[in-house]
């Protein structure tokens, strides 16, 4: 779960009034209504998110826990991002019920028997992702849990509750029933270079992607030639056994199932731990740290393959080669056909992003407070490749307020820039169209 703060909140949006393009304003609905948007099946209940005033009246930009709008009419919901609460399912429920918490999910599943509550229209924004750009155009699940004991919290019923929701969701809204459109909170790009040491990496290593993927009828299997360049993690879950610490309770993690696959600097499980560039200074090695995302990798993420030699792979990971394990005769990838995104010809290194909002001269002459895209510490340099290639729309929600009282409140801005999704490592990022050529393996 997020503890999002209010800074995050108003990061976001893309333009058009330069190009002619219509600007949006979300509809001033009610923030309550008793009807659920779920499958039959999950008898879902509704408990709205807190909506209201947190401070002085006078300052409109004080509320929490969400944002109103009128998604899809706005903009295209294109995400659905699953994260653990970190929390008893009702304690989770009244964080969300507080708006002085500033932080709310579109829906909370039950661990114990798969019991959904929705607590955010899923027109509206809800403060759960991190990444202010995602927010805007993705719906958020939570699901009762603590990250270093999923094995514990992550139930039969949960499993089948959450995807039945997001089947449902994903057909409403034509969401690809992919894992660079199904995300975790672990997937969400930081908006900004700096703010990467501050995302979250739930669900963790121990929630089951493979399981998972499967029930929403998308299960990994090879589409691909053998040996070919692009392949997806595909570990057997109840045999990857792997062992984690939990380094904020300094405490070793038993050996257990696990979606992760440990990522080294070379072919050699004496090497160093890959360290995400972003999350380590220079020089430092990963960690076996449950919540050290760069340091591995996870089933039903996709990769192209840089190097291969007996019992290894390495795969191109934030700008350099990772190494795992590939052991003969043992299911680790499945060979995988699909689009991988590499810099066009003369270009030595194409800057990757964590947003896709508009360009600066998108946004009308008299906005005030326009947000565009700022480089992440990663970039794809000439000769590597990346899984990507999916049309990002560049776009930015602005919503300061409670009340739509500032000009262009609750206003989509769409911008001319062609984005396009890659997977740069263990999260998902963005590269502008015009830097890349986007080519089909086999």
């Amino acid at each position: 779960m997020t503890s999002k703060q209010r800074i995050i909140r108003v990061l976001a949006t893309a333009t058009a009034g330069v190009l002619g393009l219509a600007l949006t304003p979300a509809s001033p609905a009610s923030a309550a209504g008793p009807a659920t948007e779920c499958p039959r099946v999950l008898r879902c209940d509704w408990v709205p998110a807190a909506y209201q005033q947190t401070g002085d009246p006078a300052d409109k930009e004080t509320y929490g826990n969400y944002d109103l709008s009128d998604r899809p009419h706005t903009n295209k919901i294109k995400y659905i991002v699953l994260h653990d609460t970190e929390e008893t399912f009702d304690t989770t429920l009244k964080i969300f019920q507080d708006p002085k918490r500033a932080a709310s999910a579109h829906y909370v599943v039950r661990s114990s028997d798969g019991h959904v509550t929705q607590m955010v229209k899923t027109k509206d924004v809800a403060w759960q992702a991190g990444n202010w750009y995602i927010n805007s155009d993705s719906i958020g699940i939570e699901q009762e849990g603590y990250a270093t004991e999923g094995g514990t919290w992550f139930t039969p019923s949960m499993y089948r509750s959450t995807a039945a929701l997001v089947r449902y969701l994903a057909a409403k809204y034509d969401i690809p029933l992919d894992r660079q459109h199904i995300l975790g909170h672990d997937n969400v790009p930081p908006t900004t270079a700096g703010g990467t040491a501050a995302m979250h990496w739930d669900p963790g290593p121990y929630w089951d992607w493979n399981r998972f993927m499967a029930l929403l009828g998308a299960p990994t299997e090879p589409t691909g030639r053998p040996g070919g360049q692009l392949v997806t993690v595909n570990p057997v879950f109840k045999e990857n056994l792997q062992s984690f610490r939990d380094c904020e309770k300094n405490i070793d993690l038993p050996a257990q199932p696990s979606s992760a696959v440990p990522l080294y600097t070379q072919p050699s499980t004496t090497a160093p731990l890959f360290a995400d560039p972003g999350l380590h200074p220079p020089g430092q090695s990963g960690t076996t740290c449950a919540s050290d995302w760069g340091s591995k990798i996870s089933a039903t993420q996709q990769a192209v393959v840089a190097e291969r030699t007996p019992g290894w792979t390495a795969i191109w990971w934030y700008g350099q080669e990772a190494w795992f394990q590939t052991p003969a005769h043992t299911r680790v990838t499945t060979p995988t056909a699909g689009y991988v995104v590499r810099p066009k010809p003369g270009l030595t290194d194409v800057p990757v992003y964590g947003t896709a909002y508009p360009a600066a001269t998108d946004y009308p002459a008299d906005f005030t407070a326009p947000r565009v895209s700022a480089p992440l510490g990663y970039t794809i340099k000439a000769g590597q490749s990346y899984p990507g290639g999916g049309q990002a729309p560049a776009g930015y929600f602005y919503a300061p307020t409670i009340d739509s009282s500032y000009p262009y409140d609750h206003t989509y801005f769409p911008g001319s820039t062609r984005y396009v999704t890659v997977q740069i490592g263990h999260r998902v990022a963005f590269v502008k169209a015009s830097d890349v050529d986007i080519v089909r393996t086999r």
